[in-house]
Formats: structure tokens, sequence, C-alpha cells
């Protein structure tokens, strides 16, 4: 299990991007598991964020109890205002699962079939470098078995647009999915399609151009029509070039520059279209945990495609997590497994985990991309955590 990163900061040098993946490595250590009521464990962990350096959280659980809000922390630096319950923020790569949810409801349509090859939809763009579309099949970019490299991971594109000055002189750039792709392809593919799961954004931006390609709309348009409005989504958008955030929202924060490690940026304003595809989507913790409940009970996707939704390959690089298209599963220590899908940003840290049939959900979000070694204590304790009342 990972945080989702926009950047590869050690790519980069860049400590405060650096969402490492050791943090999540090791299975979480209860010693009991309880259905919660309370959630004092979580509301522990939550403030142990906090007293450990994330500048806030917010955060919602929904179970047998019901909803249960929190937040702690601030959510401006600059004046002091609190972090918010019913804040938006960027969700970073959890649009994914939006995406994927799309692919998915075009296959049951019988508009396309995931094992067509990425070429067949969007010929001639993945080529050069030993990069060919026509070996890769759309399924293989939702479960990020593609080879393609991420080009996030490009040293060059992550000193412009992810860090440092280069970071502040173009966030309000606006990029194309193409020109990120191309980014990509300037580099040979770290394997061969299949061979693997490694967790590529390039693939996410492929398969968002899939959507529009077979929709004739645009991806935006798609999630709001088949998602974001049938669920009621009111806090959840795709923000195109804009810059801002809708309210309630709160401030993001990062460390931009690793020779100042104490220096953070405020880094709220970004161009959407920077991260069109892969992590543009924004919402709340409340929309996400109604949108992840509704998928993994049905209410998206046909028995078959919720099945396709759910068949995994096994994560390599993190051992008890495996992919299936646009969610991952996890095993905690106390036996609790878990739907979930995470994401970085900078600035943001998110993640929406459930239960397997879908009854017990939590989302979080730190207005920072740092924190990291405090995600898995907070799941432990929302999953695993003990149920007495606090």
């Amino acid at each position: 299990m990972t945080i989702r990163k926009r950047s590869r900061a050690a790519a980069v040098g860049v400590a405060a991007l650096a969402l490492t993946a050791t943090a999540f490595s090791a299975p979480a250590q209860a010693a009991r598991h309880a259905a919660p009521s309370s959630h004092q464990a979580t509301r522990e962990a939550i403030e142990a964020a906090v007293a450990a350096g994330v500048p806030g959280v917010t955060a919602e659980a929904r179970d047998t109890g019901g909803v249960w809000k929190a937040a702690s922390g601030v959510g401006d630096r600059r004046t002091g205002a609190p972090r918010g319950k019913n804040d938006r923020f960027r969700v970073g790569n959890i649009t994914d699962t939006f995406v994927a949810t799309v692919l998915l409801q075009m296959e049951a349509e019988h508009r396309l079939s995931l094992d067509d090859t990425v070429d067949h939809y969007l010929p001639g763009l993945v080529s050069g470098n030993g990069n060919d579309g026509r070996a890769i099949t759309v399924r293989q970019l939702l479960n990020h078995t593609s080879g393609l490299f991420d080009y996030v991971s490009d040293a060059r594109y992550g000193q412009t647009y992810l860090a440092g000055d280069g970071y502040l002189t173009h966030r309000y750039d606006t990029l194309t999915p193409e020109a990120r792709v191309r980014v990509a392809l300037a580099h040979q593919p770290p394997f061969q399609p299949g061979e693997r799961h490694w967790f590529s954004n390039t693939n996410d931006v492929l398969a968002a151009l899939v959507v529009e390609k077979v929709g004739g709309r645009t991806y935006e348009d798609e999630v709001r029509r088949r998602i974001i409005k049938p669920l009621g989504l009111d806090a959840t958008s795709n923000p195109g070039e804009r810059t801002g955030l809708p309210g309630p929202s709160s401030r993001a924060y990062s460390r931009l520059f690793a020779d100042q490690p104490e220096r953070i940026d405020d880094v709220t304003a970004v161009n959407g279209s920077q991260s069109w595809g892969n992590g543009d989507i924004i919402s709340s913790a409340g929309d996400l945990n109604r949108f992840f409940g509704a998928l993994l009970k049905g209410r998206l996707l046909p028995p078959r495609q919720l099945r396709e939704l759910t068949t995994t390959v096994d994560n390599p690089d993190f051992p008890g997590s495996s992919y299936g298209l646009g969610i991952e599963r996890l095993t905690l220590g106390c036996g609790t497994t878990l739907w979930y899908h995470d994401g970085g940003a900078v600035g943001w840290l998110s993640l929406t985990a459930l239960s397997e049939d879908g009854s017990h959900r939590f989302t979080f979000n730190y207005n920072a991309n740092w924190g990291a070694e405090t995600v898995l204590p907070l799941l432990d304790a929302e999953f695993c955590g003990d149920s007495s009342t606090g």
C-alpha cells in the first residue's frame, strides 16, 4: 500500500513529496477487531497526526451506527481558521476509481471491451522508444500492468511542475493530456505489458482519453452524467482549467524545497489541467464515502463488471496489497480486509477505505502532502480499534 504520488520525490530530491511506501508495507498490529461505535480510537489517531505536524485533518466514517464526522488542526495557517468537517479538497489519484467505473459501465453497454488495445481507441498515440499501444489493453491501463513509464517520475517534469521554484512559476500553466503522455513516451517501458503491476499516472491519463473517444463527450461530462448526478454528489466536481477550490475548503500546504525542509508553501491554487484524468477531481469525505459505498454495493455496475473491478493482481512492491481496476485490496494485521484507494497531490493526502461489503466506510484528507507515516495507524484505529465509548 502506498499513497499515490504526483511526483517521484526521490527522483527530484524533494523530501516533502516523499510519501514513502515503507510506511504502509507492514500490516497493522492490532490485537482485536470490533465494530466501531464511538470512533474514539480514530479521534485519537487524527489528533496524533496533527500533533506529528499535519496542519489539519478532515474525516468521515459511515457504519451501522450512522455517520460520524471529525476535523482537527488548522485549515489556514495564516489566519488560524480550523479545518472543516465538510471541506472540499483535491482527491488526487482517487480520480482513478471514477474513470475505471465509467469504462466498466461502457463495457456493460457493449460500447467497448477492456481487452481491446489502447491503439484501437487512440491510434498511434502510444508509440516510440519500445512503447506500443497495439500490445497494451485498456484493462492493463486500469490495473497498472501496462509497463508504461510514469510521467511524473520524469526528472525534468518534476522540477518544472511539482517542486521548488518550478512549481511556483508554472502552477498556473495549462497542460494537455497528450503532452503529459509524451513525457512518459520519451522513456522506454520499465517492463513489458502484463509482466507485473506498477502504478503509473500515465495509465490513468490514457484511460480518461479512452473515455472521451468511446463516449464522444468530455471525460468530465461522462463522470458527471454517470456518477456525480445519479448519486447526488453535490461536493464533487472537475475543475477544468480553474485554479481555485469551491467552498467550503481549506488551504493546502507543501514543503517544496529539499534544501529548505522547514519552509512550507501555500499550494492551494493550481491549474486543474495539470492533473486531468489522473488526479483532478475535487470532492469531500462525505461524497467519497457515498461513491465508494454505491460502487461496492452494485449500484453503479452490473455483477459481471463488479467482479472485474474487484479482480486483483498482486502488488509486488507492497505485500498484503493487490490492485483491481481503479481500486485496491488490503488486509490489516487484525484480519480486516479493506477495499481502498489513496491519493497524493501537491498539498493534499487523501484515502478512502471500506469493508468488503461496503457497510463500513472511512475517508480522510490531510491538507498537506506529508504525514504518510500516520496513515496506516489511522486505518488501524478505525477498522481495528476499540469500540468502547469515550
